[in-house]
């Protein structure tokens, strides 16, 4: 039966592949406009709270859990001994969160641009931002390019880019002089990760772009994971790790099998299932 939506419903409309996501919503709990974007929080029905940056969702309480894990638990899994972990955006701490279920890691930095994403993250997300007390996280609210810029070289093992989509405020982040500038900040045998958007909408575009981009800065391998997140465009969504001086197609499959970390995605198999590449994808990256 078709449905056409009214006001009780929070829509985001993709318009270049004619596609909706479309979640009912009960009460506005936010409304704000920072120097950066437009910040809404949306009490809806069946996903719990929403979070809304420029009209694009960036959250939903249901299922943040599957971009979180994904972005954070790979790329860890995939450095040797990580220690020393940048993650530039994920003002929402999602991901930060993430991170410090690793108890090998000694120290985290988060730079994100936007302090009233994680203001709004504390009042509306609190589950989000429960670790950001945690003795080795650093919360810094700045330029995350310029960050960059002004580190040492080979002072990190893991670098994470929690961005929004690759325009307004995230759209450097996406370019290869960004991604070589990761490169020199991580020490040898380190690991980037950044989300690389939907497999079915953009592996022949921005994924296949910044697989390229990655190489063309100096990282010798890259590998594409794909997973589901019903809240995206597509309901399927990716990140994209590269490796400097190691192979990011292997992780330490013992220890992410054996660690004691409560997710509810993330496992050593779906680990080893998501670097298993649909032949669409691979036809896409070797065009």
């Amino acid at each position: 039966m078709t449905q056409s939506l009214d006001t009780s419903w929070f829509t985001e409309v993709f318009d270049s592949q004619g596609s909706a996501f479309s979640l009912k919503v009960s009460e506005k709990l936010l409304d704000v406009t920072s120097a950066y974007q437009h910040l809404e929080v949306y009490a809806t029905e069946t996903y719990g709270n929403l979070m809304v940056l420029d009209g694009c969702v960036m959250l939903s309480e249901r299922d943040n859990f599957l971009y979180h894990e994904m972005i954070a638990h790979p790329a860890l899994f995939a450095h040797a001994a990580p220690k020393r972990v940048v993650i530039i955006g994920g003002g929402d701490c999602g991901t930060l969160r993430e991170v410090l279920k690793h108890p090998g890691v000694e120290h985290v930095t988060q730079i994100d641009i936007d302090e009233e994403v994680t203001r709004a993250a504390e009042r509306f997300f609190p589950a989000l931002t429960a670790s950001n007390g945690d003795p080795r996280a650093e919360l810094k609210f700045a330029d995350g390019v310029k960050w960059v810029d002004e580190a040492d070289d080979a002072s990190v093992d893991v670098v994470i880019i929690d961005s929004t989509d690759p325009v307004g405020p995230a759209e450097g982040l996406f370019k290869v002089d960004f991604l070589a500038r990761c490169h020199r900040l991580l020490a040898e045998g380190g690991v980037m990760v950044q989300q690389s958007e939907s497999p079915l909408y953009h592996s022949g575009s921005i994924i296949r772009e910044l697989r390229r981009d990655m190489r063309a800065a100096g990282f010798e391998s890259v590998a594409t994971l794909p997973f589901p997140q019903p809240v995206y465009p597509s309901g399927w969504w990716s990140v994209t790790l590269a490796g400097k001086g190691t192979d990011v197609g292997r992780f330490r499959e013992d220890d992410a099998a054996t660690g004691d970390m409560a997710c509810d995605y993330y496992t050593a198999d779906a680990h080893r299932g998501a670097l298993v590449l649909p032949p669409f994808m691979r036809r896409a990256f070797e065009d």
